[in-house]
């Protein structure tokens, strides 16, 4: 018999949806520290950000960026309060050692004392385990922020502290009466997605229609996945983010309804138009998709050029236009290509004329 070759098919999903309330919290004070990067985030994100003082803002880098380790397995829990208090309770040792490990993972690093016994030799090791991180996504770390990590990093107790008060101060002031408002509508969002059947589909398929973009080669991880659960979040706007936690993958998304089911909250219809609509509330990102009206497809350097944009600047329009859906992206070679998805925009239009309807 002649040698055969067989290709595994993709294995079919098991899905599963939750509210997550802290993990989903914590995203939402970690999205406060992508606002120079990111546009379209949901509205108390974009104002959170305007209200805090810029030394709160830095704390907040300092924390999600620097000390993650600390507080990103939040799996399970439902008080906020809570979890803080299990923070402060931990052994404060532990706790950095266990963020210093997290933050070298990718170096080798024989003394420990050694790093933090100099903080030039802490900021160059921080370097070498994260800067190619950053210049694969076309970004510089920003080194201020260990910089400012460097003294409570070598002073755990002093760290704890400053993870506890932070948290404490964001949930008391800015996020706890958001939680209460958003409330009924991630739960709508979870429970109509519960209702569809996903048997028989594959992780990718189950992520297109519950977020409505489709993930294929984004995640490698998710193209593999056995099991996936979904995390509708108020706050993230078009964009999608990724984590694990005990073999587990998690997906969240901005909170929408299934395609076709009518909405009973009108906070979640709201909810949904202001992400779409506020990626056209830009004279450029209008113009990046007029451009696109006359051509088939352009590159994101094309972009650039016709349109005198930084690579930074292009970057923040492209990833929103084609998070939203209005844009379809693709790779040519090394660069990324860009053409215009006209279902979107009807999509768009129909929505709202729906929800003018509704109104009137």
């Amino acid at each position: 018999m002649a040698d055969q070759d067989f290709v595994l098919a993709p294995p079919t999903v098991k899905v599963g949806f939750s509210l997550e309330p802290v993990q989903n919290a914590l995203n939402s004070l970690m999205l406060l520290n992508q606002i120079k990067d990111r546009s379209g985030f949901g509205e108390w994100t974009e104002r959170t950000a305007a209200l805090l003082t810029p030394e709160r803002l830095q704390t907040n880098h300092v924390v999600f960026e620097v000390m993650h380790k600390a507080c990103e397995v939040a799996i399970g829990w439902s008080d906020f309060a809570a979890f803080i208090d299990s923070i402060a309770s931990s052994d404060a040792v532990t706790m950095r050692d266990n963020i210093l490990d997290e933050l070298l993972h990718k170096v080798d690093v024989a003394d420990k004392g050694a790093i933090l016994a100099d903080k030039a030799t802490f900021l160059d090791t921080v370097q070498k385990a994260l800067g190619h991180k950053y210049a694969e996504k076309g970004e510089e770390l920003d080194l201020s922020v260990f910089e400012d990590a460097y003294p409570l990093v070598i002073d755990p107790p002093a760290m704890q502290a400053a993870i506890v008060e932070h948290l404490r101060f964001m949930w008391d002031e800015h996020l706890q009466q958001e939680w209460k408002r958003v409330l009924a509508m991630l739960q709508e969002s979870a429970e109509a997605f519960r209702q569809i059947d996903f048997n028989g589909q594959t992780a990718i398929q189950a992520a297109r229609v519950v977020t409505g973009r489709n993930l294929s080669g984004i995640w490698e991880d998710l193209d593999r996945a056995e099991s996936v659960v979904f995390v509708p979040s108020a706050h993230i706007g078009p964009y999608v983010s990724m984590f694990h936690h005990d073999q587990q993958i998690y997906v969240l998304f901005g909170a929408r309804m299934p395609e076709g089911v009518k909405m009973r909250s009108a906070a979640l219809t709201r909810s949904e138009l202001l992400v779409r609509l506020s990626a056209l509330a830009d004279d450029t990102r209008l113009t990046i998709l007029e451009l696109l009206t006359e051509r088939d497809e352009l590159c994101a350097q094309d972009i650039i050029t016709l349109l005198n944009l930084s690579q930074s600047s292009a970057s923040r329009h492209l990833r929103q236009l084609t998070a939203t859906g209005y844009l379809v992206e693709r790779r040519r070679e090394v660069a990324k290509c860009y053409s215009l998805n006209p279902d979107r925009l009807s999509d768009t239009i129909l929505a709202l004329r729906t929800f003018v309807r509704g109104k009137a």
